[in-house]
């Protein structure tokens, strides 16, 4: 029995599509099947994964896809959310052979997503609680996200990495206490360990932080202990989830919102009709707006998430060194704090407290102050406000047991429930256990519809796209095989170094695929960094359109690209060419490129750099 959405496409016409009986279904072959009749699902799927002339469907196609859905012939599931999660979900069903779609109605990774500390971790702090606390819970919680944590960093290794963080000691029992229960979190770690940890003399530590201060709370540093965690940057790994779902043979499509559920008259299973999609089951990942989607099923349905704000600053690159993070593991609070160094930059966060649900969350000014007044003690660097870059906040969909009196007290274990029949809903976790949360709402799905799955998960050992090849040194082909030719203000067209600076971030960004986009930085002449002090180039807003379902000029600057995180006043300057580039490939006319520069204005708005906020002089002037 088919369930059905109707939804209503975003972007240049935002207008209800009807009459989508003339549009073709159009799918790539089931990943149970290979050329050859003998090669395994994983091995099929890996070699059109890392196809270097492997081309995502276009987003015309995948829309078609959607709507040549129908009652008799519907897809097995469908996803409404294009966070980690929901994209996680799409690439898990895709690969086990079944029929998927998803729409998002923003962009892939607009959300939450997006808006993480960067940390692929299992939690220090939870595993400190379930010591304490004796929770047996919090304690399942760290093995598991530490399993995940290295599956996350070996399944796209071009977009994360290990990092090291220094927790500083200003007495020796915190030597012991830290070393002693960071020890712990190795032993947790167990075959997944990344590298052990240590301690640190105050001489050495000053050596490795050099902006470490000698002195805090007024006693003096005794050493640090250095563990080890995963970084991630976070939206590129999401588009690249979208995309290797794509190539999977899942049908993804952003700026696409749900209009309505339609049920049967015969029964309760959600099914409908204004660019109708059909689906067996529908999979409600759309992180703190999965109350929203319930409710368009069932208007009494009990609220299940507790949304919480977290915010993050952006720093210059002096604050912390190359390949080295802080954290500070109690604020006045009790709350924890990381410094992290961060694509040429430092983000420190993050805050934790209850917040109202909305499209653009706003950091507040006494929550940037907060982070400020957690690292100034820690720094013998003067800490101001007017050095902050950027600024945003970010909503966790945080699961709610009715009991918690606080945010900080819930559990970020996830939650898959079904309260409507054929509409399963996977919500609250983290970044680091997308994968598995991925894997568990598959198999609700499964279930709730009686489907018919291929084979078994595949994503533990799965390469997202770009991954799969990928070492360390790949950037130096790009550095020694091509250049970056650049247009002038006059139109002469000249050649430029492709520096190690930019080499190595197109070959962190796209991976194995980089070169793509090295060759349309000297073929189409679009060599030009888009800002001066950052290495994103022109030729990547070029390949974005066309390869990553890069609809919008904000799609670019803050997720394709992640200037508008790095650096608010830096994207601003860069949106007129933006624009300029992404309007040559998707063809818009005066109007559009108006709008889209006036909606990428208020955007970056809500990123409260020292020059766009309003704040008084302090402490951190």
């Amino acid at each position: 029995m088919a369930t059905s959405i109707r939804l209503r496409r975003l972007g240049a016409t935002a207008a209800a599509l009807a009459g989508c009986g003339a549009y073709a279904l159009h799918r790539h072959p089931s990943v149970s099947s290979s050329e050859d009749g003998a090669a395994p699902p994983l091995d099929t799927l890996r070699r059109r994964i890392s196809d270097p002339l492997a081309i995502v469907p276009p987003r015309a196609v995948q829309e078609s896809a959607l709507i040549g859905s129908s009652s008799s012939n519907p897809l097995d599931i469908l996803v409404v959310g294009g966070g980690a999660t929901g994209c996680g979900v799409a690439l898990d069903a895709a690969t086990r052979g079944l029929r998927v779609g998803l729409v998002e109605r923003e962009d892939f990774s607009s959300g939450t997503s997006s808006r993480s500390t960067k940390l692929i971790h299992g939690g220090v702090r939870y595993l400190e609680k379930a010591v304490f606390n004796l929770d047996y819970g919090q304690l399942k919680l760290v093995f598991h996200a530490l399993e995940e944590r290295k599956q996350v960093i070996d399944n796209a290794p071009h977009l994360c990495h290990a990092l090291p963080c220094m927790t500083p000691c200003f007495d020796w029992f915190e030597v012991v206490y830290f070393w002693m229960g960071l020890k712990l979190y190795d032993l947790v770690a167990g075959a997944r360990l990344l590298h052990l940890s240590r301690y640190y003399s105050a001489q050495e530590s000053v050596e490795l932080f050099p902006t470490l201060a000698r002195k805090g709370k007024d006693k003096s540093l005794k050493g640090t202990v250095v563990y080890y965690d995963g970084q991630m940057n976070d939206s590129r790994v999401n588009v690249a989830l979208a995309c290797t779902a794509a190539l999977a043979g899942a049908s993804m499509l952003n700026h696409a919102e749900v209009v309505s559920f339609l049920k049967e008259e015969a029964g309760e299973r959600i099914v409908g009709k204004e660019f109708d999609t059909y689906a067996k089951v529908i999979v409600n990942a759309a992180g703190p707006f999965c109350d929203s989607v319930r409710k368009l099923a069932d208007q009494d349905a009990k609220a299940m998430i507790c949304p919480s704000s977290g915010v993050h600053i952006v720093l210059p690159d002096y604050y912390s060194p190359e390949g080295m993070g802080l954290i500070v593991p109690k604020t006045k609070d009790g709350r924890v704090v990381f410094m992290l160094p961060w694509l040429g930059r430092t983000v420190a966060g993050t805050t934790d407290s209850n917040t109202a649900i909305t499209m653009l969350p706003e950091p507040h000014e006494d929550e940037i102050d907060f982070i400020l007044d957690a690292i100034c003690d820690y720094l013998n660097v003067k800490v101001r406000r007017s050095d902050v870059l950027s600024a945003w906040s970010g909503i966790r969909p945080l699961a709610t047991d009715p009991r918690a009196k606080n945010t900080e007290s819930i559990s970020r274990d996830h939650v898959v429930c079904e309260d409507v029949p054929g509409l399963v809903t996977i919500t609250g976790g983290k970044w680091t256990t997308y994968r598995s949360m991925a894997e568990d709402a598959v198999d609700a799905a499964i279930k709730s519809g009686k489907l018919n799955a291929a084979n078994e998960c595949l994503t533990p050992n799965l390469r997202l796209i770009g991954g799969e090849g990928w070492d360390p040194a790949s950037f130096t082909v790009l550095a020694q095989q091509y250049v970056r030719m650049k247009k002038t203000y006059s139109g002469k067209v000249v050649p430029g170094v492709m520096d190690t600076a930019v080499a190595k971030h197109l070959s962190r960004a796209y991976g194995t695929f980089a070169e793509r986009v090295a060759a349309i930085a000297q073929n189409e002449n679009l060599g030009k960094r888009l800002a001066h002090g950052y290495p994103f180039l022109e030729a990547e807003v070029a390949y974005c359109a066309r390869q990553e379902y890069c609809e919008s000029a904000v799609d670019f600057i803050a997720r394709r690209s992640r200037l508008a995180f790095l650096d608010t006043d830096a994207a601003g300057r860069a949106l007129p060419r933006v624009i300029e580039i992404l309007a040559t490939e998707h063809k818009w006319d005066k109007s559009k490129q108006k709008q889209e520069f006036q909606r990428a204005k208020e955007f970056l708005e809500t990123f409260k750099s020292s020059k766009n906020a309003q704040f008084r002089d302090g402490k951190h002037k």
